[in-house]
């Protein structure tokens, strides 16, 4: 219990680092939205391309886990944009918060929170929890929300204006980037890899900090959405580990020790790609904030409550 604690508490510090110093007025009133698109443009698309860039192809391959994984993000996810559709949501904003329900934090707590419980053996399985998430389930959404906020009617130059919007996008040409570098067999020079190892890092904190000046900005009651969020929350905690581990033990049968790692890392709490994604298109980020918040919180309960079942929890 007490790693756990360790492990998440530098998540709430930048949260509340953010939030303080807005709060505060250190920061200006356009901080969050800039400093996102410092995360979107430059920090996050350089730990795309360095996930992809030095993945080992033959360690990757386990079909099995792949197919367990990324059946229950595209569930969840599909999931989350019909009740959210139910509920007359835009399909946008519907589309961010099925990502919100779906997208683990592989990344900040996935990877360290893995090898203190597993070991460097299960380092493979998270980099590809970590691709599916940031990569194919990110792409997913954005070919969902492209279309929708599209005013033409037109199917090809709809189709044309869609494909020019992703093309350019850096969340999807980054990591199709490093896939192809690391096809090629071309080694990295050691300054291009420190420079994105260096870049890549701040992807994380920054978007933490951004976070917390965001909720740190004063709105209007009739914004806030408390059911939402809270449904999301349950449905990334509890439900989409339950799903996993059905398709793990009683689709894929995956073995035990490679089912355990998708289950943890399922139930991870929701990262910040929805929330930056959410900042990017100006499509309910009070929401989707809120879920990152939440589920931080409560991820540490339900994540203690899988230690403790799994017999791995340490003290």
């Amino acid at each position: 219990m007490l790693s756990i604690i360790v492990m998440v508490l530098p998540i709430f510090v930048l949260v509340f680092a953010g939030f303080l110093f807005s709060r505060l007025n250190f920061f200006g009133p356009t901080f969050a939205s800039e400093f996102n698109r410092f995360v979107v443009y430059l920090a996050l698309p350089a730990l795309l391309f360095d996930i992809m860039a030095n993945a080992t192809w033959t360690d990757l391959y386990q079909p099995g886990f792949i197919a367990t994984f990324t059946l229950s993000c595209a569930i969840i996810y599909a999931l989350g944009i019909f009740i959210r559709l139910s509920s007359a949501q835009h399909l946008a904003d519907a589309s961010i918060d099925g990502l919100s329900a779906a997208y683990a934090n592989t990344g900040y707590i996935g990877f360290p929170l893995c090898l203190l419980v597993f070991g460097k053996q299960s380092m493979p399985a998270v980099t590809i929890a970590a691709v599916i998430t940031t990569s194919v389930l990110f792409a997913a959404a954005i070919i969902v929300i492209e279309p929708s906020l599209q005013p033409e009617r037109n199917m090809h130059r709809l189709i044309a204006k869609v494909g020019r919007a992703l093309v350019r996008n850096p969340l999807l040409i980054s990591p199709v980037a490093g896939g192809l570098f690391a096809a090629s067999g071309l080694s990295m020079p050691a300054g291009g890899e420190t420079f994105f190892k260096i870049l890549g890092g701040a992807a994380s904190p920054c978007a933490l900090v951004a976070l917390g000046a965001f909720l740190a900005q004063r709105r209007g009651e009739e914004e806030a959405d408390h059911f939402g969020p809270l449904l999301l929350t349950a449905i990334k905690l509890l439900l989409q580990p339950a799903l996993t581990w059905l398709l793990a033990y009683e689709v894929f049968s995956l073995p035990q020790k490679l089912a355990e790692v998708a289950i943890l890392l399922a139930a991870l709490p929701t990262g910040t790609g929805p929330f930056m994604l959410a900042e990017l298109y100006k499509r309910g980020t009070l929401a989707t904030s809120n879920t990152v918040l939440q589920s931080t919180i409560l991820g540490m309960i339900t994540l203690s409550a899988f230690l403790f079942l799994s017999r791995y929890g340490t003290s």
